[in-house]
Formats: structure tokens, sequence, C-alpha cells
């Protein structure tokens, strides 16, 4: 059975969980800090609501009944591409969060978490939802790579690859700043909002799977730079093949 708080605030998120008292608590501590909130108890049941509603964000557990918080979220990313999926768990390991991260999700919160956290991090999900900025429409090319913001593409010697979400958000930053060296507390706070900035193990997950896609040889990354001590360049000097 669903719940919602009408509640016109911080933005419309979906819970998904199959534990009665957790969603019980998030439903009730959320809508007081001001979100209006939906609520499913299996990834079947979250995939017709995104569907058939409008939400800013979904909640996602990953260890459910039936269909799965990962199977979940890769078919919940296919149904509505931008919407913001955070995944909520006990597992924390490196595999669990890279498979998690390859099925679309935007970011990984383990159990137990702070609230004050959880709400930050929802609000930061919500503006990503409902931010646009048309200057970064502009399709970018850079050696064999071209990335499209508008169709959500890239391309390499014309080939598609297939990037998640946040991968891709990743890698337009970083290719609309092509030659400058990006801190990590910047291109945290860029891409995932201004909440974010010292989660360092998290950002070089997403770099490592991003090399493995965009890179010949991911060893040694000829796009994807690494400036010791500050962050990550692409690199600028790469010219398109003739």
């Amino acid at each position: 059975m669903n719940s919602a708080v009408e509640n016109v605030g911080l933005g419309t998120i979906l819970v998904v969980d199959d534990d009665v008292p957790t969603r019980r608590a998030l439903r009730l501590t959320l809508s007081e800090m001001g979100f209006t909130i939906v609520d499913a108890a299996r990834g079947e049941e979250a995939l017709m609501l995104v569907r058939a509603k409008w939400f800013d964000a979904v909640l996602l557990d990953i260890d459910m009944p039936g269909m799965g918080g990962v199977e979940a979220c890769r078919s919940i990313r296919r149904a509505v591409p931008r919407l913001s999926i955070l995944m909520l768990t006990v597992m924390d390991g490196e595999e669990d969060k890279v498979q998690a991260f390859e099925a679309g999700a935007d970011d990984y919160i383990t159990k137990p978490f702070q609230l004050r956290d959880l709400a930050a991090r929802l609000r930061a999900a919500v503006r990503r939802r409902n931010a646009q900025d048309a200057s970064r429409d502009t399709p970018i090319r850079h050696g064999q790579l071209e990335l499209d913001p508008v169709k959500y593409l890239v391309h390499k010697r014309g080939v598609s690859i297939h990037l998640t979400p946040k991968e891709f958000e990743v890698l337009h930053y970083l290719m609309m700043h092509s030659g400058e060296p990006i801190p990590h507390a910047r291109l945290l706070k860029s891409v995932w909002g201004p909440e974010y900035g010292d989660e360092l193990e998290y950002l070089r997950t997403f770099v490592r799977q991003l090399r493995k896609k965009i890179e010949d040889d991911p060893k040694n990354p000829q796009y994807l730079l690494t400036d010791a001590y500050v962050g990550y360049r692409f690199s600028e000097q790469l010219q398109p093949q003739t």
C-alpha cells in the first residue's frame, strides 16, 4: 500500500523498502523536514509508480524480495533516465557499490546513517533533477570522444559507449573544463551538490569505471588523467584522427 504526505516543500521522494518500520520512520521524518513522501514495499511497485507519477528522487533499498534493489534501479533508470536514484543499504563493499553504480544509481548511502546527511543528499538530488542549464547543451569533441549532453550520448570512434547518469555527468564536467586540473572537492560539489566534497573513495570508484569504458588502456589513461594530490584532468592534447 502506498502512502503519501500532502506537503508542498522540498520535493517528492519515493521511498522503496520492504521493511515496514523503516518505511514508516523515513516517511515520518522526511515529511517533517519538508519532503513529500510516497512509499513502496517492492521494486515492482516502485517501477509502476515512477512510470505513472513525477518524482524528484527515489530512495531505494538494495536487499528486497522479488525484484531486488539493483534490478529495480536498472529498470527505473531505463524508464525515467534522469530521475535521481539513491541506494540505501547495509552493504558497503566496493563490489556492492560498483554494482549499484553500474545499474544507474546516483548515490549510495549505507546504514546506519545520519538523518541530516540523508536529507542533505536528498536535497542535492532534487536540485539535480530540476536543474536546467542551456549553456551545457553544446556537444563536446576531444580526440576520438564525442559527448552530446542533450541526447545523453557518448561515442568513441563512432561507437556508442554506455555510461550511467553519474558517469556521464562526471565526464561531461571534466570535458567542459578540458586541460584544467579539477580538485576532488570541486568535482564532487559540481556533480553531486554542495553537500559533497570529502567522498574521495566514492569519486575514485566512478573514475575507475569511467576509465574502463573510455580508455584503450585504463591503466595508462590518455583522456582521464590524475593530478597527484589535486584531482582529475581531462587531457586536451589529443587530436581527432583524420
